[in-house]
């Protein structure tokens, strides 16, 4: 009883760990940070209620509520071990535990000082609403998968990690989109040349080590690199399949806008969902075979893409779970709902795809 005492007392006064390894993470102020969340794949957390993370949250963070019993196996579920973690929650508290318990199941965490209140101080950007935080989907394989709309064609694809980009576009009139605080892309995917759909600066500010782009022969002659697809080309990228499908036009005097056979749509399969993101392009035959589309992506704006009719017509033949018009500038879309309402197909129209 004595030794055991004894080496008890040498324990403590070595101040050797006793039982499991505690969780360990950095808390960063505000400005260190924003500078951190700009860095190569770190995934950005709210751990509030969704209510909370509706009234304002920082751009390109996901939601797990951290007081929901099931936050840790959702977490796991949605994040990747191999890229860093950063939590905040409204004080620093929450987020605090949150980062305790990521640590311990063996992710690299920081935490934000202050929590989002702290940010708001500093008048570090917040957005709000459901559509900033883009919509989210359940894959077959029970994985979630962000899609958000961002300007005109543009839009961001996230699942499990990795960060998927398409037709990124800086400025368009007097809408601005800030890449440099966006995560640095896995993927790139460019549909054509069209100065709405290819920016060079916005793929620049994207593209990190490792980063893959994915065009037509004409980009990829006007970059100088990327992996070049062509109508009825698929690929891998990682576990993500890709197929390039035409997209033209076929109205006698917009024929020069969208010549076929130059340009691309894209239907990415994601864990099993199937997302057709059509490019500029009218209601074409090859529609007709598609096969099974979970999410669309048509554009509306004739003389370049289609008409509302048009845009119909098709969403009745592709027969997709959910629309999204988009590419539709001034385009008005608002009749598109009720035109479709007994297709069984859910349209969502989105402000940012004007």
């Amino acid at each position: 009883m004595k030794k055991t005492f004894a080496l008890l007392l040498s324990l403590v006064g070595l101040q050797l760990p006793m039982g499991c390894t505690s969780a360990t993470y950095d808390s960063l102020n505000v400005d260190a940070f924003s500078d951190y969340i700009r860095g190569d794949n770190v995934q950005l957390l709210d751990v509030r209620t969704a209510e909370e993370f509706a009234e304002g949250h920082i751009e390109g963070a996901m939601n797990i509520d951290v007081k929901e019993n099931s936050f840790l196996d959702n977490a796991i579920a949605r994040l990747n071990k191999e890229h860093p973690v950063a939590v905040y929650c409204k004080s620093g508290r929450r987020s605090a535990s949150a980062a305790k318990m990521l640590s311990k199941a063996g992710f690299k965490v920081v935490n934000l000082k202050g929590g989002i209140m702290a940010w708001s101080i500093t008048r570090k950007p917040v957005v709000k609403g459901d559509e900033a935080q883009g919509d989210t989907f359940t894959t077959p394989g029970g994985h979630q998968i962000a899609i958000q709309a961002l300007l005109h064609a543009s839009l961001r694809i996230s699942h499990e990690g990795k960060e998927i980009e398409v037709d990124p576009v800086r400025q368009l009139g007097d809408r601005v989109t800030d890449y440099s605080q966006f995560p640095q892309a896995d993927y790139i995917l460019v549909t054509h040349e069209h100065g709405d759909h290819f920016d060079k600066e916005a793929i620049k500010t994207l593209t990190k080590e490792g980063t893959k782009l994915v065009t037509n022969k004409r980009c990829a002659d006007m970059l100088g690199y990327g992996d070049i697809m062509a109508n009825g080309d698929n690929m891998m990228l990682g576990d993500i399949k890709v197929e390039a499908v035409p997209a033209y036009n076929t109205t006698e005097g917009h024929l020069q806008f969208h010549p076929k056979g130059r340009d691309n749509g894209f239907i990415l399969t994601i864990d099993g969902l199937r997302v057709y993101i059509a490019g500029d392009t009218e209601d074409i035959p090859e529609m007709d075979n598609l096969g099974k589309i979970d999410i669309a992506f048509l554009p509306c704006n004739q003389p370049y893409t289609m008409t509302t009719d048009q845009l119909v017509s098709a969403a009745k033949r592709i027969k997709p779970s959910v629309l999204f018009p988009y590419h539709f500038g001034k385009t008005d879309v608002s009749g598109i709902p009720e035109a479709l309402k007994d297709a069984g197909i859910e349209v969502r129209i989105r402000k940012e795809f004007e």
